[in-house]
């Protein structure tokens, strides 16, 4: 701009001073001295020369200089640079390149000078459905190697040359071909990823080279799993491609790749997707069909667990009768088992009781045997009549004791005797008892 305002003042100061002497006296002429007019060439010249000398690179833009006499250099760092009256070719290191579906209120969206936006176009899956894609690309040049730069400048001239006739002609092919890959449906049932995989692949590495092959056929399964059936529609038949592949790797177009241009993509991404008004129809009835059929789905399931709540609670019942009649029979058993026990323990409490009273009734037996044989023994000695007295009384106390466990028979036969007649009957038998009993105990 510079050079040509420095252009523009050395041709004024030329006609000034061509044309004074012609019109000598026109008014408009009269400031324009032949000295003046000199000046104003001199510093036309001057400033043509210094900008045709100096150039500002801008920062984030490299510069191809082509130097009148064929030589030419890159300058990708901002500041002050010489260019010696050469050309510059300026290329953004990052190249933002926008697909934009336009609405009717904003159009395209806000404009910027360091972006291409253009208006997004109309791509055929491979079922035939349309849509307009709008994308985001990113490319960025290559700033290491200064050859290849300045190959690339020298080959597109300008930056807009080479996002027109390079990068957008590789954005359209890679678009193309990766609807080719999958239906419209198989790009909503989850392939978007798929979709943004293939084009940034073909768009940095080279297109892909596709195939066609038959698939018009459906293997489903009917009923249960061991039933496969395979059913064909024929309305719904179309071309598909899928990818030539070649020692596992996918075969591509040659001489066609963003990467033999020194660029890389950073970024490619499909940001909206414009369907056309029949698939759009399409996908509201498939959302209403999905809509109901997950409600009945719901239903079913809801059902499901209903039953299974019902089925729950019915075993918790159950455990929880099994629980209380498993309760009351250990209860039953623990109670059988404790009154087995304290039978048990009584048995055995009455038969050492009864040993007990039983020796207890041997130790007064034999005691009173020991006192009675004791007394006899006093009384064969010869007791004074104080002391017979005493023993008469515990005499007769032992005899009345005895008489009770004494067994009189039950028929007695009264004879003669020589002994004396005075005695009763009963001191007889008493007599005779003891005598026997005395007769019958040794001596201590």
């Amino acid at each position: 701009m510079i050079t040509l305002f420095g252009i523009l003042i050395i041709l004024l100061g030329i006609v000034t001073l061509v044309t004074k002497p012609l019109f000598k006296n026109a008014k408009l002429l009269e400031w324009f001295t032949a000295k003046r007019s000199v000046q104003i060439i001199g510093i036309g010249i001057v400033l043509s020369i210094v900008t045709g000398t100096f150039f500002y690179a801008e920062p984030g833009t490299a510069y191809a200089v082509q130097y009148p006499w064929g030589g030419q250099k890159a300058v990708f760092r901002q500041g002050i640079h010489t260019k010696m009256w050469g050309r510059l070719i300026p290329i953004q290191f990052e190249l933002p390149i926008k697909y934009v579906i336009p609405s009717q209120e904003h159009g395209l969206g806000e404009q910027s000078e360091y972006a291409n936006v253009d208006e997004a176009k109309y791509w055929a899956f491979s079922d035939a459905v349309k849509a307009r894609i709008a994308t985001s690309v990113v490319i960025s040049i290559n700033t290491e190697d200064e050859g290849q730069f300045l190959s690339v400048a020298d080959r597109n001239k300008t930056e807009r040359n080479m996002i027109r006739s390079r990068i957008i002609s590789n954005i359209d092919q890679s678009i193309k071909n990766t609807c080719k890959l999958m239906d419209a449906q198989d790009y909503i049932s989850g392939q978007a990823s798929d979709f943004d995989r293939y084009f940034k692949d073909q768009l940095e590495n080279g297109m892909y080279v596709l195939e066609e092959y038959a698939d018009n056929q459906t293997r489903e399964i009917i009923g249960d799993s061991s039933t496969v059936r395979t059913i064909v529609n024929k309305d719904t038949k179309h071309k598909r491609f899928r990818i030539q592949i070649r020692n596992g790797e996918p075969v591509r177009e040659k001489g066609n790749s963003l990467k033999a241009y020194g660029l890389t993509v950073i970024q490619a991404v499909v940001t909206e997707i414009d369907w056309e008004a029949t698939f759009d129809n399409r996908l509201q009835l498939q959302k209403e069909e999905v809509a109901q059929t997950q409600l009945e789905k719901q239903q079913a399931e809801r059902e499901f667990y209903r039953a299974q709540k019902e089925k729950a609670r019915g075993e918790a019942d159950k455990a929880t009768e099994r629980a209380r009649l498993e309760k009351e029979q250990i209860q039953k058993t623990i109670a059988a088992e404790t009154e087995a026990k304290v039978a048990e323990f009584n048995l055995v409490k009455e038969k050492k009781q009864f040993e007990v009273e039983k020796f207890k009734a041997l130790s007064k037996k034999v005691a009173a045997d020991a006192e009675s044989y004791q007394n006899a023994k006093l009384v064969n000695a010869g007791l004074t009549p104080q002391e017979r007295a005493e023993w008469d009384y515990k005499t007769s106390v032992g005899v009345a004791r005895e008489l009770k466990e004494l067994r009189l028979p039950e028929i007695f036969i009264e004879g003669s005797s020589s002994k004396n007649s005075d005695n009763t009957l009963l001191e007889s038998l008493i007599g005779a008892d003891l005598a026997k009993q005395m007769m019958n105990k040794p001596e201590k």
